[in-house]
């Protein structure tokens, strides 16, 4: 017996893929007798908003989104689960072998590429570590700001490939990026580790998670996370959803995973953000 209210969420149209990715989702469930559908917003702050509204049910949000929601609901919002690879999330300092730059130290007095001012792996959190390792980033360094696609809070990439862009060129001498990135270009024999290689990498934070309000139904919550984890990847269906989506499996927030905000709460409100 299906539920009489169709749970709506919500996600950032910022790929393409994201409609293939949510069209599986909202089958997958259907075919399980859970009413489910999705909507798509242009931005995150759109999405935050319409949340918070009551717009809609859940939000697939980015880890900057959901602190913004925390903090508006003072920490009532509930994380309900989150991809096996949003915990243990790293960003990287890259810089050119040229440039004398061996650890955070050797930053100072250097030009430091960061991306989209709202990315947390590429700007916010680098910014961050930077500051608490004893450089005023303000007063000792020169950035290099590549404000792309702000709204889509990282997703796109298109930001950190101008920051590798920006230390080819020598524009930049160092450049922060997301340690997912970072693999993907290594991978794709994008970057010359002759000329620019990763010098530092930071401690682990959390990613994405789906969350809601806490108004939520928590037996419609719990439907929703027990055909989540119960998605099979040797599903055809399922397993391309997975790859598009870059997870092995569903996880709940909990423990490590909802730890792993803590230190972006921080820098965002340090930042002002």
């Amino acid at each position: 017996m299906g539920q009489n209210h169709t749970l709506l969420i919500g996600a950032v149209a910022y790929d393409p893929k994201v409609i293939p990715i949510w069209d599986i989702i909202r089958e997958y469930y259907r075919k399980h007798d859970f009413a489910l559908d999705y909507v798509l917003f242009s931005n995150y702050e759109a999405q935050v908003d319409a949340l918070l509204e009551g717009f809609i049910d859940i939000a697939w949000n980015t880890n900057v989104a959901y602190v913004r929601i925390q903090r508006r609901l003072e920490g009532k919002a509930k994380a309900l689960a989150m991809r096996d690879t949003d915990i243990g999330f790293t960003s990287k300092i890259i810089a050119r072998t040229d440039s004398g730059i061996e650890s955070l130290a050797d930053l100072k007095g250097k030009r430091l590429a960061l991306g989209s001012a709202d990315s947390g792996q590429a700007a916010i959190l680098p910014y961050h570590y930077v500051k608490t390792s004893g450089i005023d980033p303000e007063k000792d360094l020169t950035l290099l700001r590549f404000d792309l696609d702000v709204g889509k809070h990282g997703d796109t990439g298109t930001s950190e490939l101008e920051v590798v862009r920006a230390l080819r060129e020598g524009e930049a001498d160092a450049g922060a990026v997301g340690d997912s990135t970072w693999i993907r270009l290594l991978e794709q024999g994008q970057v010359d580790t002759r000329e620019i290689r990763a010098v530092w990498t930071s401690p682990d934070y959390s990613h994405c998670n789906f969350t809601a309000l806490p108004s939520l139904d928590d037996a419609l919550a719990e439907r929703f996370r027990e055909l989540l984890f119960a998605m099979d990847p040797a599903d055809p269906d399922i397993r391309n959803m997975m790859e598009m989506e870059g997870l092995n499996e569903w996880v709940k927030a909990e423990g490590a995973g909802l730890d792993g905000y803590r230190v972006l709460f921080d820098a965002m409100a340090d930042q002002g953000l």
